[in-house]
């Protein structure tokens, strides 16, 4: 679907937010003309209309304003709202009756802007404003005559996203056709006339041109002109006003001449119009690019699941999974939605979600991923998520949104763009009055003139066409948004989600990172560091076998720590035959008719079991490193010390040495105690640490430093550090795997590995130098390119193609960030 809408809480006032696609914008004038309109609607709160993915984004009060009315203001000022296509399965028919009387309740709902139904197939296929209307009441209007629905044929987003692509390109590519057809024989005859003089003068030359100009005036420069007009009436100004006054200038006064004997320039008016199409051709083809990651990320979802219903297996579209449902999956299968094994045991690739080329095991009570794939084993999961709860689906609504936004770069064009057409008319009025009184009152005669013999009327008509169509407002409206697009899109790939484009712009400019320790830095987990056994004669597996059946019943991390580090080492554990919990000490059990104690120094003083030499001094070393240390006694002997630590991530080292050669300041903030967290940033590489911080003083923390004139980046885990993230600059919050959507964070990393705070830095300063390069080139192109047209050093054909073409270059530029690879590690993807 086109447009999306989600309810949300703001200052105690119910807001909704609601894409809605647009067509007919062809320059940043237009998008202007549509935010405006939008904006100055009561109950608008806030509109956004972007050129690059033509839609417009709209932030409203429900109570003050409707969606009707959202595309009354943008059909007001001439535009039109893109439509949705359907087609439903109509049950009950039996005559071309009943397929009538379908097709009128169709056509009657308000929104349906056309309904046929094929009696043959039972299908009717129904055109529609999905601002308005959707499927349901589409649905709901079939029953209330007395029919039956068996499924909705709706298009999938990709498929729908691919279609108007399709349709834009088509469009220009007719056009493109056609003008190429009828104007090459006028540029024949140009260039003939150039050789043998008064060629085109001949009268059957002079018709002939007549026909061929008019037939590319009419058809190909059709769009133009309607899109003119509509401006035009709605008092606005756009690309299409220029591009129809400098064709049509060069055509009519062709035409005056044909009549009165003058010079002809049926060639330059042809021209101009083709020469705009193939622009506006090549664009449609890059502005298809610069989308690629929406359509990767959609092409990643399978189309149907297996389900189970009723005892029986059912292949289904997958936006019939229900919550609840059972889903099948086999090995090499995706799997469809989110959900938690209850059945099976596998291996799961999920490197489209965290990169991580290694499989996953999975097993009964695991959480699966919708578009992961089922690599070697058969599991049932019941489904969790589905729809746009899915992970996938979080995904795509936060490249969606990024996409979507307006980066604060963007701000100048947008204020250059609300006067640029209006400038270049009277620039173009200028022009052409200069230059009658140059040559009809004082006689002046330019070199070119003088070489082809034009008067010096046809010279200052001729320079005032070529004012009109060298304008290039289009290059101004793609210049941010394109770099938006293809920057956040690539940084999705990356697995780094930027919030909007504000956030893909000043990630550039924090210059304080502060990372939060546990889960963050660390691993999270608990896993052990140290085996030392205190008996020459004892092994590290005698250690681990003794420790972890001890706890193998135990749900404390320490003691699941030391049972994987007991698996991992493929040790075969006993069930304790007695378990005895001590809140704050340790476990006492029986393995194997031996007692097996396994705590703190103050358990094994309590049980009365002689310490060995040395033992003080072997903990506090371990403790230096913030290690919990545990004694392992058995039969009230001790056999030896097991420590056990949330280990730092080996990303996290690479990613502070990184960002301190990057200027950056690295601190740590956590609530842990002070001698953990010294030996974590000891390992870290960092020198400026917070420790003992309850979760609320962390974002008094981050004022404090912002205060000293810093720009504070902060990385925690988006629960605990919440308050935080909102407060810095720019929130990374470091995702749970099956949350991506985390509303006070500007960017969400989706893998473990803080190398991904590196690679947002540098992604955001690539896509920042990429619409800066855009500006420049849309501000110097106008700058230079108008003057030079207006002193006549350009004929209106050169003209008309370099303004084609400069729009091109900037969707073109704006693609290379498709190329960008990160420092760290190119092969990232």
């Amino acid at each position: 679907m086109l447009v999306k809408t989600t309810a949300e809480s703001e200052n105690e006032s119910t807001k909704k937010k609601i894409k809605i696609g647009v067509s007919g914008m062809t320059c940043a004038a237009c998008s202007a003309t549509i935010e405006r309109s939008l904006n100055k609607r009561e109950g608008v709160n806030i509109a956004v209309v972007s050129l690059a993915t033509n839609e417009a984004v709209v932030t409203f009060d429900p109570t003050l304003i409707n969606e009707s009315e959202l595309v009354d203001a943008i059909e007001s000022v001439g535009y039109d709202v893109r439509l949705d296509k359907v087609e439903l399965v109509v049950i009950g028919m039996t005559c071309a009756s009943c397929a009538m009387s379908v097709e009128n309740a169709l056509k009657k709902v308000d929104g349906v802007i056309s309904a046929t139904v094929n009696l043959a197939t039972r299908k009717a296929t129904v055109e529609f404003n999905p601002s308005l209307v959707n499927v349901s009441i589409l649905e709901k209007a079939i029953k209330d005559v007395g029919y039956d629905v068996e499924k909705s044929i709706e298009e999938d987003a990709l498929s729908q996203r691919r279609r108007i692509e399709r349709e834009e390109r088509l469009h220009y590519r007719n056009r493109l056709i056609f003008g190429a057809i009828f104007t090459t024989p006028l540029m024949v005859f140009m260039f003939i006339d150039m050789g043998i003089d008064g060629f085109m003068q001949l009268t059957a030359i002079k018709y002939t041109m007549l026909v061929l100009a008019t037939l590319v005036y009419l058809y190909v420069g059709w769009p133009f002109f309607k899109s003119a007009f509509k401006a035009i009436t709605h008092f606005t100004t756009n690309m299409d006003v220029l591009v129809s006054l400098g064709s049509s200038a060069a055509y009519i006064y062709s035409v005056v001449s044909l009549i009165i004997g003058g010079p002809l320039y049926f060639e330059s008016a042809a021209f101009i119009l083709t020469a705009l199409v193939v622009g506006k051709y090549l664009e449609a083809i890059a502005k298809g690019r610069t989308s690629d990651s929406i359509a990767n990320l959609l092409g990643l979802q399978p189309k149907t699941a297996r389900v189970i219903r009723e005892k029986v297996e059912l292949d289904i579209p997958i936006s019939d999974v229900i919550v609840g449902d059972i889903v099948i999956v086999r090995p090499g299968e995706k799997i469809p939605v989110d959900g938690t094994i209850i059945e099976g045991i596998t291996a799961v690739d999920e490197s489209m979600l965290t990169g991580e080329s290694l499989l996953v095991d999975k097993k009964k009570g695991d959480l699966v991923i919708g578009a992961t794939i089922n690599k070697n084993g058969f599991i049932k999961f019941r489904a969790e998520k589905v729809g746009s709860d899915t992970v996938l689906s979080q995904i795509i609504k936060s490249v969606e949104d990024a996409q979507g936004s307006k980066a604060p770069v963007q701000r100048l064009a947008d204020r250059v763009s609300a006067y640029f057409v209006p400038i270049v008319i009277i620039l173009a009025i200028a022009t052409l009055t200069i230059w009658l009184i140059l040559g009809g009152v004082f006689g002046f005669t330019p070199i070119r003139e003088a070489l082809i013999s034009q008067n010096w009327y046809t010279h200052a008509i001729l320079n005032t066409v070529a004012v009109l169509v060298i304008a290039c407002p289009c290059a101004l409206g793609l210049a941010t948004p394109t770099g938006i697009m293809v920057g956040s899109g690539k940084g999705a790939e990356l697995g780094i989600l930027f919030k909007n484009a504000e956030s893909l712009e000043k990630t550039l400019d924090i210059d304080t990172i502060l990372f939060d320790k546990t889960g963050t830095l660390t691993k999270g987990v608990p896993e052990v560091t140290d085996i030392i056994p205190l008996n020459s004669e004892l092994s590290e597996e005698n250690m681990l076998y003794f420790s972890g059946s001890a706890e193998k019943g135990s749900e404390h991390s320490l003691g699941e720590s030391i049972v994987r580090a007991a698996s991992m080492r493929n040790i075969s554990l006993d069930d304790p035959d007695e378990f005895n919990a001590i809140p704050g000490k340790g476990i006492i059990a029986i393995v194997k008719d031996a007692k097996v104690i396994l705590g703190n120094k103050s358990l094994i003083e309590t049980q009365k079991i002689s310490l060995v030499d040395n033992l003080d001094e072997k903990m506090s070393s371990l403790q230096k490193d913030g290690k919990t240390v545990m004694i392992l006694a058995k039969n009230n002997e001790i056999l030896g010390l097991i420590a056990v630590a949330d280990v730092i991530k080996e990303s996290s080292i690479e990613a502070v040495k990184i960002l301190k050669s990057l200027g950056k300041e690295v601190i740590m903030v956590t609530g842990d105690n002070k001698r953990t967290a010294d030996a974590i940033a000891k390992q870290a590489g960092i020198e400026r640490v917070y420790a003992e911080v309850l979760p609320e003083d962390k974002a008094k923390l981050v004022r404090e430093i912002q205060q000293e004139n810093r720009k504070v980046g902060m990385v925690g885990d988006g629960i605990n550090d919440a308050p935080a993230l909102a407060q810095a600059e720019i929130g990374f919050a470091v995702a749970s795997g099956t949350d991506v959507s985390i509303e006070t964070a500007n960017v969400t990393l989706m893998r473990s590995d803080l190398t991904q705070v590196v690679d947002a830095i540098e992604l955001s300063g690539a896509t920042l130098k990429i619409i800066k390069q855009n500006l420049l080139w849309a501000f110097l192109f106008n700058i230079i390119a108008i003057p030079i047209a207006a002193i006549g050093l350009l004929v209106p054909m050169i003209a008309a193609a370099a303004m084609a073409f400069s729009s091109v270059f900037v969707v073109t530029n704006s693609l290379r960030l498709k190329r960008f690879k990160p420092k760290i590690n190119p092969n990232k993807s």
